[in-house]
């Protein structure tokens, strides 16, 4: 869906310009994003598998849960937004503990270029995957894995044709984060 967004600066600052998603995406601008880590009290880690139509990282597994923050909008708001629309749970507010905003550039093609910061939140998910309700135009799957495992599958991107390639440096904040409330 395109829709319109908040440009940012090179330093992550609003513009004061929008913009529909696809034009920023073709340009290159920075704009803003949520991520939504979800882990379950006995450590393990929520991820979502991309939708095969997903015009980015396509069938990789991700971020439980992510998508961008719309022109205007708080971004508490745009994280409940995003997990309710993704994966069909309810959170609140006070659920979610953001771990930082991280600048992410993905150029994928020459028309094709993530520019974003990504505003990034854990939360304790407690209630079961069979619970969760996919977007089926996001999401293709989703899968509960031990944090151990993830950590030692992203660590230096080892995995590189599993992961959407966040970056180690991003993959290290979050997995640290997670274990810190384990």
């Amino acid at each position: 869906m395109d829709e319109l967004v908040d440009i940012l600066d090179e330093e992550g600052n609003r513009t004061g310009e929008t913009m529909l998603k696809s034009m920023a995406h073709r340009k290159g601008l920075f704009h803003p994003t949520v991520h939504v880590w979800l882990y379950t009290a006995n450590g393990l880690l929520l991820l979502q598998k991309r939708a095969a139509v997903k015009e980015t990282h396509p069938l990789l597994w991700d971020v439980s849960v992510a998508g961008h923050i719309a022109a205007g909008e708080e971004i508490i708001t745009a994280a409940l937004r995003e997990v309710k629309e993704e994966i069909g749970l309810e959170l609140q507010a006070s659920d979610l503990e953001k771990i930082g905003v991280f600048r992410s550039v993905h150029r994928h093609t020459d028309t094709l270029v993530d520019s974003e910061y990504h505003h990034t939140f854990i939360s304790e998910l407690k209630v079961p995957v069979s619970g969760l309700l996919k977007q089926e135009s996001e999401v293709d799957d989703l899968a509960l894995v031990p944090l151990l495992r993830f950590s030692e599958e992203v660590w230096g991107l080892a995995l590189p044709s599993k992961y959407v390639p966040h970056g180690t440096n991003y993959y290290a904040s979050v997995i640290s984060a997670i274990q810190k409330k384990l």
